[in-house]
């Protein structure tokens, strides 16, 4: 696809900053997306405490997606969420059942304290599929089956494949199975960017059309994985100042292009 075709999905007045906007994320590339994800996300950070404290890869596997779908609606940063998740399994492995510890885990939360019996809820109808796991089906979704991974989940949650807890739960899935599995699997093309408020509001600035539509036609045309775009703009839209700092030291020249992404 041509960029003069691709910008028949955007306004004609913002041509220009979907061009500056391939164009830098281009330059950045899949590798900046992994350093990102590996170096300045505190919740990559929160997900190595929680899996040397727990020293059970299964269950660890299992709380990060467990974790994953009830991540909306938060009543803090989500970096501050995944490290009091993180902090908390870390001190009370849960024995008795993922959907019973968030029973007792959530209405005590610092940063995840709303909407909490819906939220048990929705675990209660996914730790069924959790507990028929075992840590080899979860080295294949890992390797070799991200998608499949999402799609079964879909299932398990009667959810679209592209609903935002559905996708954002196989990103972080995929943190932890590189975290656990010592290797680097990019994220498939195939799934989406998780439209939570911030993409939208910053998706507006190139188009009036779906957000996903829109990401996903950006990694075709820069080669970069939807998820891995995701890493990349979290620095840009997140606000938080340790971010920017980790950013700066870890990403050196790029991180000056990663930020002038905000002026787009």
């Amino acid at each position: 696809m041509t960029l003069d075709n691709f910008i028949k999905f955007t306004p004609k007045e913002e041509e220009a900053k979907v061009s500056r906007l391939i164009e830098t994320l281009s330059g950045l590339g899949i590798e900046c997306a992994k350093t990102i994800e590996e170096r300045v996300d505190l919740q990559f950070d929160a997900l190595k405490n929680l899996r040397e404290n727990l020293g059970d890869n299964e269950l660890f596997l299992k709380l990060v997606v467990a974790n994953s779908v009830v991540s909306y609606q938060l009543s803090g940063k989500g970096e501050d969420w995944w490290w009091e998740f993180s902090a908390y399994f870390s001190e009370n492995p849960s024995g008795e059942g993922i959907a019973r510890a968030y029973a007792r885990f959530l209405p005590n939360s610092r940063t995840n304290r709303r909407l909490t019996a819906g939220k048990v809820k929705r675990l209660q109808k996914l730790e069924p599929f959790l507990a028929q796991l075992t840590l080899e089906d979860l080295q294949y979704y890992y390797f070799n089956g991200m998608e499949r991974l999402r799609d079964d989940l879909a299932k398990a949650m009667n959810a679209g494949r592209d609903a935002k807890t559905i996708v954002f739960a196989v990103k972080m899935f995929g943190y932890a199975g590189r975290i656990t599995f010592g290797e680097f699997v990019p994220y498939p093309m195939s799934i989406e960017i998780p439209e939570d408020v911030r993409i939208k509001a910053y998706t507006k600035r190139f188009t009036s059309g779906p957000p996903v539509n829109f990401w996903n036609k950006i990694a075709e045309k820069t080669g970069i994985p939807p998820l891995h775009i995701d890493s990349i703009l979290w620095p840009v839209l997140g606000g938080k100042r340790e971010v920017v700092e980790r950013l700066k030291k870890h990403c050196g020249e790029k991180a000056e292009k990663v930020l002038m992404l905000r002026d787009l």
